[in-house]
C-alpha cells in the first residue's frame, strides 16, 4: 500500500502521536476470515471547527483489497464549543490467510497557519483460512445454476403486452373489414338519380301543403336535390346558399334555361318558406316535384347520352 501524503506539507509538519487506530471485523466474528470485511481507520475527539485534513491514499495489492475508500462522518457536534467528534475509516477485504502489519495511518491537520502530522499506529491483522472437516468432507459434482419458479409477477407484464398487441391486430383488422365492406357499398348502391328519384316520390301528394308542414317539404325536396347535384356535378351544394349553388351552376352545358331558371325559382321559394315563414299557394305545391323530378331526369339523361357517344367513338 502506498501512502500518499502532501509532501511539503509532510516535512515542515509537526509529528503528534496519536495512539492505536480501530480495525473492526464487520462480520462480528472471534477471528477474521478469508473474505471478511474490515473497518479500519480513525477517531479524533473535540475536534474544532474551520480544522482541515488531508487523509493517506490506499490502494488494493495483490493479497489486501480496498473495498471503499474513505468515509467520513461526524458525531457529537457542540454549537456552543464549535467542537465535533470526527470518524474516517476504509473497508479493506483480505484473500488470502496469513498475517498482515497494516501501515500506520498518518493523517494531516492544518489549524489556521498551524499544521502537523496525526501519526495513528497501526495492529496486526491474522486472517485464518475457512475451516473445513476432513473427516466428513466429501467432493461433490458442480451443481447447475439455481432454477428459480416464475411468479405471476414476472408473467403478468407478457401477458398484458400479448393482450395489447392482440387487441391491436384485432383493430386493423376491424378497421379493415370495415373499409372493404364500405366500398363494397359504395360499388353495389343505386346510383344518385335513382337515390333523388326514390326520395322525391316520398314529396308527392298534397299531404305536406299545410302551410306548418311546408317548411319539411321544401327542405326536404331541396336537400335530395343538393345531394344529387354534389354527386352529378361535383359541386358541394349541400355546404352552399341558393345564389352559390346556381352561380356553381351556371356554366353547366346540361341544365337548359329553362330548367335552371325553374329550379332556381324552387330553391328562391323554399327559402321564403324555410326563413321567412313564407306559404306556397297550393297551384306552386303542385310544381314542385316535378320540377326536381325533371331538374333529375334530364341531367341524368344527358350523362347517358354523353356515355352512349364514347361508346361509338
Amino acid at each position: 500500500m502506498k501512502i500518499v501524503l502532501g509532501f511539503i506539507l509532510y516535512l515542515f509538519a509537526d509529528i503528534v502521536p496519536m495512539g492505536d487506530a480501530f480495525l473492526n471485523n464487520l462480520q462480528k466474528r472471534d477471528s477474521v476470515l478469508v473474505g471478511d470485511r474490515l473497518e479500519y481507520g480513525i477517531r479524533l475527539d473535540t475536534v474544532h471547527a474551520m480544522t482541515g485534513f488531508l487523509f493517506p491514499e490506499f490502494k488494493s495489492g495483490d493479497t489486501l483489497t480496498v473495498v471503499r475508500g474513505w468515509q467520513l462522518d461526524t458525531s457529537n457536534v457542540s454549537l456552543r464549543k464549535m467542537t465535533f467528534t470526527l470518524k474516517g475509516s476504509i473497508l479493506l477485504s483480505p484473500f488470502e490467510e496469513g498475517i498482515y502489519k497494516l501501515p500506520p495511518l498518518a493523517v494531516v491537520r492544518a489549524v489556521g497557519e498551524k499544521i502537523d502530522t496525526l501519526i495513528f499506529s497501526s495492529p496486526e491483522l491474522e486472517v485464518k483460512p475457512i475451516p473445513i472437516d476432513t473427516a466428513s468432507f466429501v467432493i461433490h459434482d458442480i451443481k447447475p445454476q439455481i432454477r428459480y419458479p416464475v411468479t405471476l409477477g414476472e408473467i403478468l407484464p407478457w401477458i398484458g403486452a400479448a393482450v395489447i398487441l392482440g387487441a391491436a391486430v384485432a383493430m386493423l383488422i376491424w378497421l379493415a373489414r370495415r373499409r372493404r365492406m364500405k366500398e363494397e357499398e359504395e360499388k353495389a348502391k343505386d346510383p344518385a338519380h335513382i337515390v333523388a328519384l326514390r326520395k322525391l316520390e316520398k314529396y308527392r301528394g298534397d299531404k305536406y301543403w299545410a302551410p306548418d308542414k311546408q317548411k319539411a317539404f321544401y327542405s326536404g325536396v331541396t336537400d335530395t336535390l343538393k345531394t344529387y347535384m354534389e354527386a352529378r356535378f361535383g359541386v358541394d351544394a349541400p355546404e352552399m346558399t341558393t345564389a352559390e349553388v346556381f352561380d356553381a351552376l351556371k356554366a353547366e352545358k346540361d341544365i337548359t334555361p329553362e330548367l335552371f331558371s325553374q329550379t332556381r325559382e324552387l330553391f328562391e321559394t323554399a327559402d321564403f318558406v324555410k326563413f321567412a315563414k313564407h306559404a306556397a299557394s297550393d297551384e306552386y305545391n303542385a310544381k314542385v316535384v316535378p320540377v326536381a323530378v325533371r331538374f333529375v331526369t334530364d341531367t341524368y339523361r344527358s350523362t347517358l347520352e354523353e356515355e352512349r357517344k364514347e361508346d361509338v367513338l
